[in-house]
């Protein structure tokens, strides 16, 4: 499977472009909002949600049939910036289930600046 036009169709939030990386009974979790998703809720889910996205693939791992992607999506329209990380099963080379995490990008906790405990990783 080629995991940049899978999130290629993702970000541009074509449902049928999406389709087929999928097998039909596909499950997707998204766990920080304790939500289970059939594909054709997934889809409706993804493509239906408001604005315009783009992104980048930043990792990608492979261990057997289990695709590990790391990529930054945000908005075009608005300050929204997010890293996703998502757990692909693969079945005969199509996503049987996957496993998501988001994460919302932003500043790091005023208590943790003013102890100087890390430092950027970018500029």
């Amino acid at each position: 499977m080629d995991i940049h036009a899978y999130w290629a169709a993702t970000l541009a939030q074509n449902p049928d472009e999406m389709r087929q990386f999928f097998h039909q009974d596909a499950t997707i979790l998204w766990h920080n909002t304790n939500e289970r998703f059939s594909l054709p809720a997934f889809l409706r889910a993804n493509c239906e949600y408001p604005g315009t996205w783009k992104g980048e693939v930043e990792r990608v791992e492979q261990v057997a049939d289990l695709m590990i992607t790391v990529v930054h999506v945000y908005s075009t329209e608005q300050n929204l910036s997010f890293h996703v990380t998502s757990f692909l099963q693969m079945k005969e080379d199509k996503i049987i289930s996957i496993d998501e995490y988001w994460g919302e990008d932003g500043q790091a906790p005023q208590w943790r600046l003013d102890r100087r405990l890390g430092t950027p990783i970018r500029s």
